[in-house]
């Protein structure tokens, strides 16, 4: 049978907004949201958090997750990704003789994540030859269309060619959602993970939310408010 653990980084020197991953969401710390959900999917053996914050350690055990080490301070730096934090904590398990046949990456800012998608995902990548699974969303707009603004303030279209063509007419594009990311352990990534070694799942718009400044988080809130109160 296979294992899966759910490991959520969440670095406690946010400048945006700080203390961005405990910061109250509408009643609780945004963490708590990922936390719950991963442990109401039942898709895990585990659930833990990476951190380098004592506070954030303390919130993350409250709401049930493990929290076995306080994360390296050359892990959680300003240029630190989330992917080699991860590995780390995957690594920390690992030499504690825990195997796990699956990884999945939340992020502590992910309230509007559904479980419907996490396990479609999961379900997706099991039965593939893929090394990821991921959220993504559509582009509102044609990247097509878009366009810079130069070092003298005027407009310059990346592709002026598709300037008269109608919307309709050009490809669908997508971004990483920034939900989740599921590896299978077993399967190494041949491409770029948004290469064809990854299986998109792709999400509404309205699930979607970046949460980098204080007008995202208010976004956000508004974003869940509407979801949950049309009882989605």
């Amino acid at each position: 049978m296979s294992k899966a653990v759910a490991i959520i980084p969440a670095r406690g020197g946010s400048k945006r907004i700080p203390k961005k991953n405990i910061k109250d969401f509408l009643g609780k710390p945004i963490i708590a949201y990922s936390i719950e959900l991963a442990f109401e999917s039942k898709l895990f053996e585990k659930v833990v958090v990476t951190t380098d914050d004592e506070e954030i350690a303390t919130i993350a055990r409250e709401y049930g997750a493990e929290v076995p080490f306080i994360r390296p301070k050359n892990l959680s730096d300003d240029t630190s990704g989330s992917g080699d934090a991860v590995q780390h904590a995957l690594e920390f398990l690992q030499k504690n003789g825990e195997k796990y046949d699956f990884l999945c990456t939340l992020y502590a800012t992910a309230p509007l994540l559904q479980i419907v998608y996490l396990k479609e995902a999961y379900s997706s990548l099991k039965n593939s030859d893929a090394h990821m699974a991921f959220s993504v969303t559509s582009m509102p707009f044609p990247i097509q269309r878009t366009f810079k603004i130069t070092d003298s303030s005027r407009c310059k279209m990346f592709w002026p060619e598709n300037f008269s063509k109608r919307s309709q007419d050009l490809e669908e594009a997508y971004q990483d959602a920034g939900q989740f990311y599921w590896e299978n352990l077993h399967n190494n990534f041949k491409d770029t993970p948004f290469g064809e070694d990854s299986i998109p799942i792709v999400l509404p718009r309205y699930l979607v939310q970046d949460i980098d400044t204080l007008e995202d988080w208010q976004r956000a809130q508004a974003l869940y408010k509407i979801y949950h109160l049309q009882g989605q």
